[in-house]
């Protein structure tokens, strides 16, 4: 089923939300930005991009080291007391190498592991200045809001700044009688500079990714085309040619004159000919229809949002490895039609890695294809299992841990790996 396909199997009946019209879908389109969404920045793994993907990243660590350094002087020449200070600038020391890898390897985790990093630059952040009790040291929160603004909602990480200059400015109050609005300004000016970055970052990479995301699926639409044409003109015009040969060969046969033999000889040949061209404009265009991760999660996406389901999809599946894009646009296929047909979900969520690929929904635990409770697999899903075997690969599928239904597909370990791929894990 490709992605027009899946549209059409959506409207015509799928999901069953009575309730739901197109036009109230059409009000809210799903696949638009929300605050309530994770950053996606699975369009860092584009390649071709070259080094452009990680300008924010050096740009806010750059900034976070020059600016720790600072402080880490200031308390080294403050009247704090040796123990105090030391235990100070050893915090402000694992705060500055979570700012250093926090970018890097933060956007591609899970959501958990999202809000445990948060809290830990948070913590952090924060003690030096509990432990010294300096309401001044808030201000490298900074680089943990922009840390939140990076791997959080927007809703969520916006409060977690709001409520971090509204802590600084009642410490203020209390500790010094006045709001040093300098150390305030700094803290806000920063954040929202950050902030902007981020988002502007976030942004372009994913038009750019949507932009070669329409180019890949021009590119795949032509070449369907091209098959398309090749099976129903040039493939129909040489089965003719092949019966008529063999019809021609058979009524020479049939004569049993001997001099007619070189001719059922010639005609033998053209018709063997015949069977091998139509042979070759088969393999041609089966080798043309091959799957496509891309073109899958982007048909996934037109067909939840015609079904009224939230989509939470990558924008780029450029890091999964290459002999493996073909059988898991199968899995996002059938996964996402058993989402529209059986789940009557409200959100769907596909998450890639460098060797497998996850989906998930809030629905009923149905998302199999079975009327019962239990989770048992269904013709899709076994012959999914079937395609995966023939790459070594496994499938796994059952009851999310939180409701809703989950399958995992993961493919072979290199030999030269000994563990996982170090992209996000599938909790």
């Amino acid at each position: 089923m490709s992605e027009a396909s899946l549209v059409q199997a959506a409207a015509a009946g799928y999901p069953r939300h009575p309730s739901r019209t197109m036009a109230d879908v059409g009000k809210r389109d799903p696949g638009e930005f929300s605050a309530r969404q994770w950053p996606d920045w699975s369009f860092q793994t584009d390649q071709r991009r070259g080094p452009r993907g990680r300008v924010g990243v050096v740009t806010v660590a750059s900034l976070a080291s020059l600016f720790l350094i600072t402080r880490v002087t200031e308390i080294a020449g403050g009247t704090s007391g040796a123990l105090r200070s030391g235990i100070a600038i050893g915090l402000i020391a694992c705060y500055g190498v979570g700012c250093l890898l926090a970018p890097r390897y933060g956007p591609h985790a899970p959501p958990r592991q999202r809000i445990a990093t948060v809290v830990a630059m948070f913590a952090f952040g924060s003690a030096p200045a509990l432990l010294l009790g300096s309401p001044d040291y808030l201000t490298d929160l900074t680089y943990a809001i922009a840390m939140g603004l990076m791997l959080l909602p927007l809703r969520f990480s916006l409060l977690l700044g709001f409520a971090t200059a509204i802590s600084q400015i009642g410490w203020m109050r209390l500790a010094y009688g006045e709001v040093r609005w300098g150390q305030v300004a700094t803290l806000a000016g920063l954040t929202a500079t950050l902030g902007t970055v981020i988002a502007l970052n976030l942004t372009i990479g994913h038009l750019r990714a949507a932009r070669e995301q329409v180019k890949r699926m021009a590119v795949n639409q032509e070449r369907e085309r091209v098959a398309r044409d090749l099976h129903d003109i040039l493939g129909h015009s040489l089965s003719t040619m092949t019966l008529k040969l063999g019809l021609t060969r058979r009524i020479l046969e049939s004569g049993g004159d001997a001099a007619i033999a070189p001719a059922v000889a010639e005609v033998t040949e053209l018709e063997t000919l015949a069977r091998q061209a139509l042979s070759d404009v088969r393999a041609t265009v089966s080798d043309y229809r091959t799957v496509s991760l891309a073109t899958e999660i982007a048909g996934s996406r037109m067909a939840l949002r015609a079904a009224g389901v939230r989509a939470e999809l990558p924008t780029a599946a450029d890091d999964v490895r290459p002999e493996l894009q073909g059988v898991f646009g199968y899995v996002v296929r059938e996964a996402v039609t058993n989402v529209l047909r059986h789940s009557d979900a409200e959100r769907c969520t596909i998450r890639l890695g460098h060797d497998w690929v996850e989906i998930t929904d809030n629905g009923n635990g149905n998302g199999n294809g079975t009327d019962g409770a239990e989770a048992t697999a269904g013709h899709g899903l076994t012959g999914l299992a079937e395609r995966l075997a023939m790459v070594s690969g496994t499938l796994e599928h059952g009851l999310a841990p939180g409701g809703g239904f989950r399958v995992l597909a993961r493919g072979p370990v290199p030999a030269l790996e000994l563990t996982p791929s170090t992209g996000v894990c599938p909790t």
